[in-house]
């Protein structure tokens, strides 16, 4: 398999947004209902899926880490993409599997570009180097205001403790990938219901499957 743009083996399925959004309950309940109809599926996520992984996020995460460099940070999030993709994304397309990742690109796209007011062209042409171009046959967008998100947890991790105007910025980023390109987009709203909105997102993935 060719690992420039969309695979051709397996299905690829992204879930994005900010904060709170629910992407990983979406995640688990869309990987249930594959799993049901004899998928073989592989739920994973971003960052920190990896040995290697694990460290660098707990580097960008951590409050401890205390202030980096945006580049930097963005570049931290790129070598946690290609240990992702090298290692446990691109073997399970190739052996045919259903890849659910809950964040991958548009995350450090929203986040290091339109949050931290980077190039998003110059973060993108890392993020896409880093992951060999792989790309979602589906991104489904949670779409949520942020001070939504945020207020249904306590305690915040070094993204999350970033200012309101930052994760404004965030969904923006987001909501102007998702209308960028349609076809490969589900945007649905976050409040929402979660079974109305798993509904929608089988409903879209069920005709990803016939050519899965």
């Amino acid at each position: 398999m060719s690992a420039g743009a969309y695979p051709d083996r397996g299905l690829f399925v992204c879930f994005e947004g900010g904060e709170g959004a629910g992407k990983s309950t979406q995640s688990r309940l869309l990987r249930d209902w594959l799993v049901e109809r004899g998928r073989t599926v592989l739920l994973t996520f971003e960052p920190g899926d990896t040995p290697v992984g694990k460290e660098l996020r707990r580097i960008v995460l951590d409050p401890a880490t205390g202030d980096l460099s945006d580049r930097t940070e963005a570049l931290l999030y790129a070598a946690d993409k290609a240990e992702h993709v090298d290692h446990v994304v691109l073997p399970a397309l190739e052996r045919g599997e259903v890849v659910i990742t809950d964040r991958y690109v548009d995350s450090t796209l929203a986040y290091q570009g339109a949050g931290r007011t980077l190039d998003v062209a110059e973060v993108e042409a890392v993020a896409r180097w880093a992951t060999r171009d792989l790309r979602p046959h589906l991104t489904v967008l949670l779409d949520l205001e942020p001070q939504a998100g945020l207020d249904r947890f306590s305690g915040r991790d070094r993204i999350e403790g970033q200012s309101l105007d930052f994760h404004r910025r965030v969904r923006q980023g987001f909501l102007d990938l998702a209308a960028a390109d349609p076809d490969h987009y589900l945007v649905l709203d976050a409040r929402d219901p979660i079974d109305e909105i798993a509904d929608a997102v089988r409903a879209r993935v069920a005709p990803l499957l016939e050519r899965a």
